[in-house]
């Protein structure tokens, strides 16, 4: 599987990742924008987003709205900050998704989203499915293109879910890529079997252990690039999507550059040396 905006254009595998960027997002995003990101990840949660200023940015681009792919979250209220709660708290869960993807909307400056994810999983398996309910609403109506659930670190509660929604509900599986879940090695292989798209964040800052191995510095060396460059480029050849975060607008044009195969790509001994720091 492969994600397109609406316009029918790939997108890269590279996402550019909004979290903690706080009063500084709608200039991060607007150089992300500027420099040739095209999909931007967020989420409806002011304690760690600001929703508002990516659509400002996405707004001040200029850049057609069927070429950019616009993600963002559902956050149930545990994950929020209770004075800026985007909901109404006392509403069913059902209508909290309502609200907050009306809220979506509206900041975003948009009539439909790309990708929308549950933020984390609820306890159980009646909520999930509760919200993802709604999610398929949404979906049916035009009104999102690709659903799927973050933060979900279970293969048994994963598989549970999908086998109580309707195919291909389930198409995006976006989760913390560090050591202490293994890598997500059975979550990512379910995906590849079942054609969803495996997103990754944390990626450099849960592997400073990688990028400082002797290993990857090698690889590093023999390319001309940066260890950070190496693994961005190990993970998309992995298959994964990554978010990207960074501030630097240096960082940002090297690593665009990095996805593209045209320009840079690890050989099968890199690949293989690098799998063994993970594995």
């Amino acid at each position: 599987m492969s994600l397109t905006t609406k316009s029918g254009q790939n997108i890269a595998p590279l996402f550019y990742g909004t979290a903690w960027k706080k009063a500084s997002t709608a200039r991060l995003v607007g150089l992300a924008l500027k420099h040739g990101f095209r999909a931007i990840d967020t989420a409806c949660q002011p304690r760690h987003y600001n929703e508002e200023q990516v659509g400002e940015a996405v707004s001040k681009s200029n850049i057609p709205r069927e070429d950019l792919f616009l993600q963002t979250k559902f956050t149930m209220v545990g994950g929020q900050d209770p004075d800026t709660v985007p909901y109404d708290v006392n509403a069913s869960l059902e209508e909290q998704v309502r609200q907050s993807f009306a809220k979506s909307l509206q900041n975003l400056r948009t009539d439909y989203l790309d990708s929308l994810l549950l933020h984390s999983p609820a306890r159980t398996l009646k909520d999930n499915l509760s919200m993802l309910s709604v999610l398929n609403e949404f979906k049916n109506k035009g009104k999102v293109r690709y659903l799927g659930i973050s933060n979900i670190y279970s293969i048994s509660v994963l598989k549970s879910i999908c086998v109580s929604v309707p195919e291909s509900t389930i198409q995006i599986i976006q989760n913390r890529f560090y050591p202490e879940t293994s890598y997500d090695v059975d979550i990512r292989q379910y995906c590849q079997e079942n054609g969803m798209i495996y997103q990754s964040f944390w990626t450099l800052t849960g592997n400073l252990h990688i990028l400082r191995s002797r290993v990857v510095k090698d690889i590093a060396a023999k390319y001309g690039m940066s260890p950070e460059c190496v693994f961005y480029r190990f993970c998309v050849q992995e298959g994964i999507t990554v978010l990207d975060g960074t501030t630097s607008e240096q960082h940002m044009k090297e690593d665009l550059s990095v996805v593209n195969e045209d320009n840079f790509a690890l050989d099968q001994d890199d690949m293989n040396q690098i799998r063994t720091l993970l594995y």
